[in-house]
């Protein structure tokens, strides 16, 4: 466990310093998390939640609204641009030296490909001129913390399929036989890549370099998808795991993105939902918490207690029971019961009924976790979540395709095109 006076300064006093403020997404269960980080901590903590997008907007614009800033790799280079964030440094990081080297060098092992887009390594550390790369440096510009490799559901009971012996490509999601019940998560960064990776494999279209689409390869996705969108082929996007879960238990969609909290509040409510393993590989994405830019004295010295706390082993054994990993492993083990670890890191069947984070009952006795282990799942990487060069172009267009998909919808197909 997390040695809380070694971790922070001393706590005399605290309960009158104003809260550490993080800004956050639903990626942090901070539910759950934070009357126990206060606890080790000795000292209050204030979340402000938002979507991906709205944070980050918060982040670049009102750096003095937050302390620590909770989001991922993709949504960093606007933050750093508007230097609204510090340099971490990394001797002030105990558990530094136990992170994996999917992040600190690119890929899991020497034989895995790093994936397309944006890998934190290609933007995590900090060089003398304020740069980031992936030259090795004594500072970073984001604490890697949790992380996970995306596909999309199925509903076995809906669709009648094994999805493990009959579903093996991202194309699925663009198949006919699902026209009007599949749906696409809705953040220009992440579903653009779903749809890329679909209609590269069912359609044929083709990306110099997917993970950095030119204007006209945005267009030609894009113009595809709106066809597939008049067609009526597309249920509502979707934003948060909330509306992605009621998406599947009102049957509007058998077959859809999805992020790993849903799932496990779907089988929290025995919903058969099984995630695919794509022959393509997975879209990836990376957690990890900034600095501030403000943050000095003993408001840093709480920031980093904070960080140092996040990679203690603890919270991410939260995480993994609704499916992330942490960039720690080890530590986390530590807090995991072994079958926990087996079934969430291992990849082998569940012994006994497995719990979500809070505590009510998810994973059935005999399920394995589709992919296999976390060392399998992070080698099968096809693209990381990505905030491309023309992105303001991209969430232009991608505007324009939500909003027919919200309401031209039905007036293309009344209009009968």
């Amino acid at each position: 466990m997390l040695n809380s006076a070694a971790s922070a300064p001393a706590v005399i006093g605290r309960a009158q310093l104003a809260p550490l403020r993080v800004l956050c997404t639903e990626i942090t269960p901070f539910r759950q998390l934070q009357a126990r980080a206060e606890a080790d901590l000795g000292f209050a903590l204030e979340f402000e939640q938002h979507d991906f997008v709205t944070a980050q907007r918060i982040a670049a614009t009102e750096p003095g609204r937050y302390d620590v800033y909770d989001q991922c790799f993709h949504n960093l280079d606007i933050v750093w641009h508007w230097r609204a964030i510090q340099p971490i440094d990394v001797s002030r990081i105990e558990a530094w030296n136990d992170v994996t080297d999917l992040t600190r060098t690119g890929s899991i092992s020497a034989e895995a490909r790093v994936g397309l887009g944006d890998a934190p390594v290609t933007r995590l550390f900090v060089q003398d001129d304020n740069s980031l790369s992936r030259v090795s440096s004594g500072r970073i510009s984001m604490l890697p913390t949790v992380h996970n490799f995306d596909c999309f559901g199925v509903n076995e009971l809906a669709t009648g399929l094994d999805v493990d012996a009959e579903v093996s490509s991202w194309g699925e999601l663009l198949d006919p036989r699902w026209h009007g019940r599949t749906a696409i998560v809705d953040e220009p960064a992440i579903g653009i890549f779903d749809l890329a990776l679909a209609a590269q494999a069912k359609s044929g279209l083709r990306f110099v370099n997917m993970g950095n689409m030119s204007v006209a390869e945005i267009d030609m996705l894009i113009d595809h998808a709106t066809e597939m969108v008049r067609s009526g082929h597309f249920a509502p996007f979707w934003r948060t795991i909330d509306e992605a879960r009621a998406l599947f238990e009102d049957k509007r969609a058998v077959i859809a993105s999805m992020w790993s909290p849903a799932v496990i509040a779907l089988k929290s409510r025995s919903v058969r939902i099984r995630q695919a393993v794509p022959v393509e590989g997975y879209r990836a994405w990376h957690g990890g918490l900034c600095l501030a830019r403000h943050l000095e004295g003993d408001r840093l010295d709480r920031a980093y207690a904070y960080l140092n706390w996040f990679l203690s082993g603890w919270p991410g054994a939260v995480m993994a029971r609704q499916g992330y990993y942490m960039s720690v492993p080890s530590r986390v083990r530590e807090f995991l019961d072994p079958d926990e670890w087996d079934y969430w890191y291992e990849g082998r069947p569940a012994v006994r009924t497995l719990p979500n984070p809070s505590g009510h009952s998810a994973i059935r006795v005999g399920e394995v976790r589709s992919g296999g282990s976390y060392w399998t799942r992070a080698a099968h990487i096809a693209v990381w979540n990505t905030t491309m060069d023309e992105h303001n172009y991209l969430v232009r267009r991608w505007g324009e395709l939500v909003d027919l998909a919200r309401g031209g919808q039905g007036r293309a197909k009344r209009s009968g095109t």
